[in-house]
């Protein structure tokens, strides 16, 4: 049935997060557990449900499984509406034939359809795979504001970081003059956050010459905003202030934990005004026990405290035995740490059991990732 609508969100959310290691083996990125209680696409999808926008298409690919069955019909988002709400769109083939996602831009080609039905004036691109909150309405009025035919969500890094990233050089009025993907020498550090507003009629006549284009990369990045660009359209750089953080490395995604234990953590989770949306799972109360120590972690629902917990993350039901020290560490949900364990930053994936005695510290700036399928007799630690 034919709804419009202002603007229509799409959430591409297919990426094998390869750089993520093992944390990716069976999972799509944006479906990696992250801050104790989430998934990292909890947090884009939050921020549509607390900007009021109510349609989202979530464009899925690489190892769907686990990611579609978290968000189910949206209404752990508030986004299971009869006109709109969230609609999971995994390749598809037709008669005249399909294929794999060839790039950001192609995968939004390929749901030209699911757009057109809401007739929408304005496309919000998001990425599943960035921790942030943001409102997007503010960045609509922005883009309304400039009468801008694309605004691109900016957000100043470091300047030793802004080779890493896609940066915008801007003019004095916020108008974009140029874009460079990974600038090796960087004239600016205003990095691109994956973040974009389009005028859906302007998106669409790019997205369809350049899907015909048999060398391009079918990339928003690296093709469809330097051909705007080209075309010397009204492009506009949005600026955000606040936390932000790509954690697609396993180094970068513990730091982004980490920056939830500080003492005034600039990414605020207890935060009713803008609350971050999940999948309930109605576990019971954690548990501590007499001999338990808990000092500045996050310590989820279902958990039996033994040991010692010191500025860690604890996802749904852990076990930590007595005389067990965990430290700096990330535990995913359903893991078993035996007695006498000491553990001092590491990530351990779901359902793996640490056996007594075991010490895993990392070692240098290299965070571990242990799993049920580690081989812990090969790893930094003594066994007692």
């Amino acid at each position: 049935m034919y709804v419009k609508k202002e603007c229509v969100a799409m959430l591409l959310a297919g990426g094998e997060g390869k750089r993520l290691g093992s944390l990716t083996t069976k999972i799509a990125k944006p479906a990696v557990y992250f801050g104790g209680k989430y998934r990292i696409i909890d947090f884009p999808l939050s921020n549509c449900t607390n900007s009021g926008i109510d349609t989202v298409g979530v464009l899925t690919q690489y190892e769907h499984l686990v990611l579609h069955r978290h968000l189910g019909n949206g209404a752990s988002w508030d986004l299971d509406r009869g006109k709109g709400g969230l609609t999971c769109l995994p390749p598809f083939v037709e008669k005249k034939g399909g294929s794999w996602y060839r790039g950001t831009a192609d995968a939004i080609y390929q749901n030209i359809c699911y757009i057109e039905q809401f007739n929408p004036d304005y496309v919000l691109i998001l990425s599943g795979d960035h921790i942030y909150k943001m409102n997007y309405q503010a960045m609509i009025d922005y883009h309304k504001k400039q009468n801008a035919e694309a605004t691109i969500s900016v957000i100043e890094v470091p300047w030793n970081e802004a080779s890493r990233f896609g940066i915008m050089n801007t003019n004095i009025d916020g108008s974009i003059s140029e874009f460079e993907e990974k600038p090796p020498y960087p004239n600016s550090n205003l990095a691109s956050m994956g973040v974009y507003i389009f005028n859906w009629s302007v998106l669409k006549s790019y997205l369809e010459v350049d899907a015909l284009l048999e060398h391009s990369s079918h990339d928003f990045g690296k093709d469809i905003i330097p051909a705007m660009l080209a075309d010397q359209r009204k492009l506009f750089a949005y600026s955000f202030k606040g936390y932000w953080k790509d954690v697609g490395t396993v180094n970068s995604y513990w730091e982004a934990n980490m920056d939830l234990l500080d003492e005034a953590p600039t990414l605020q989770l207890h935060d009713g005004d803008w609350p971050i949306y999940s999948k309930n799972l109605n576990q019971p109360p954690h548990y501590l026990s007499q001999d338990a120590f808990v000092s500045n972690s996050l310590i989820h629902e279902g958990c039996i405290i033994n040991g010692s917990i010191t500025r860690s993350i604890l996802f749904n039901n852990v076990e930590v035995q007595r005389n067990s020290f965990i430290e700096d560490s990330v535990l995913m949900p359903d893991v078993i740490i035996g007695k006498n364990v000491s553990l001092n930053k590491v990530i351990v994936k779901e359902g793996t059991f640490i056996p007594d005695g075991t010490k895993i510290t990392s070692q240098g700036d290299d965070i571990l990732v242990i799993s049920k399928e580690t081989p812990l007799q090969e790893m930094f630690y003594s066994h007692g």
